[in-house]
């Protein structure tokens, strides 16, 4: 199969429209047997409950060129998981896990042209989502929904790279107590854009939201989870019923034990002790990790041990093995990888 002409090791993270994306439609109490299109245009309502009540959630995953020239999927059962975890609490109709997994590859190999080949850098990039398409008028849920994936090859989240950034402590909160910071629902997405322009704006790469209970322990930022690294080389990860359950963060913690021998410890963190650790960084689909190597809280600035350089020694070594996995140099646990055929 000949690769589309693009150039891969200069991509953004932005997108590009491919050939081919999923469509199914629920209606009547039901999914239909979904579809492949070329067409890329969302045709709804204009009373549709995605517009009127934003009524909608996501998910995010890629596929990779493996160093044996396989095309695989990073755990998308996770990703289907969550999603019917999202769906649930939005009152949408979750859609079928294994239907998800089945879609995926689906996408996956009628783009297959668009996959960047091993050693690129890039990845394609596999955007599952699911919003309510029927009017509604009243505050409730509607009664008819939309399932769809596409996929766009993309380059790295944040333009440095693996170069250490430097993000700040925000005022606003993410996600309250009780509320939805715990699904991917594209409300708290859309409440974190004023916050991310401003940090832009003021020459950060990402906030660092607190809880919004107490202000005193951290959460995540806008799109990524926290890792930390403590002196004596333990992984520490918040804890917190309010913060997306990244499946980066998961397999992180995962890989940093069975294969580092690391300890892990995954619990509250509170903001004063952020000082005291030697690393940080953020972990998503969208990065896998960036490290982090200056938070700034209101002109007070804490410098981690590991600078601006490069990431930190533990977190490379995190990093080097994840990727690795994803990739294919290195063995991975049963059932993370997903080999499209």
């Amino acid at each position: 199969m000949e690769k589309k002409n693009i150039d891969w090791s200069n991509l953004g993270f932005g997108y590009i429209k491919t050939d081919k994306r999923y469509v199914s439609n629920f209606k009547d109490g039901k999914w239909d047997d979904g579809v492949m299109t070329d067409d890329a245009n969302v045709v709804i309502s204009e009373c549709a409950g995605v517009l009127q009540y934003s009524q909608s959630c996501f998910e995010g995953l890629k596929a990779y060129t493996t160093e044996k020239g396989e095309i695989v999927c990073f755990r998308p059962d996770l990703n289907a998981a969550r999603m019917h975890d999202s769906a649930l609490r939005l009152e949408m109709p979750a859609f079928p896990e294994d239907r998800f997994v089945d879609a995926v590859v689906q996408v996956v190999k009628e783009n297959a042209a668009y996959v960047p080949p091993y050693g690129s850098g890039a990845t394609l990039y596999i955007r599952p989502y699911m919003f309510a398409s029927s009017p509604v008028i009243g505050v409730k849920p509607a009664e008819e929904y939309q399932f769809r994936i596409f996929a766009t090859p993309v380059g790295p989240y944040f333009k440095g790279g693996a170069k250490p950034i430097t993000i700040k402590v925000s005022d606003f909160d993410r996600a309250a107590p009780n509320g939805t910071g715990h699904i991917k629902a594209g409300l708290n997405y859309a409440m974190s854009l004023h916050a991310i322009v401003t940090a832009h704006e003021e020459g950060y790469a990402e906030n660092m939201y607190l809880d919004a209970a107490t202000r005193t322990k951290v959460e995540e930022t806008g799109g990524a989870n926290f890792i930390f690294i403590t002196k004596d080389g333990k992984l520490v990860t918040p804890k917190s019923d309010s913060i997306l359950p990244s499946i980066t963060r998961r397999s992180i913690e995962y890989v940093a034990k069975e294969y580092l021998g690391m300890e892990v410890e995954e619990r509250e963190v509170y903001f004063d002790e952020v000082k005291d650790f030697a690393e940080c960084g953020l972990c998503g689909t969208a990065a896998v990790i960036s490290p982090v190597g200056k938070i700034v809280d209101h002109g007070k600035e804490i410098a981690f041990p590991s600078g601006m350089e490069e990431m930190g020694p533990n977190t490379k070594k995190i990093y080097d093995t994840l990727t690795g996995i994803q990739m294919g140099r290195i063995e991975a646990p049963e059932g993370w990888v997903k080999v499209i055929k």
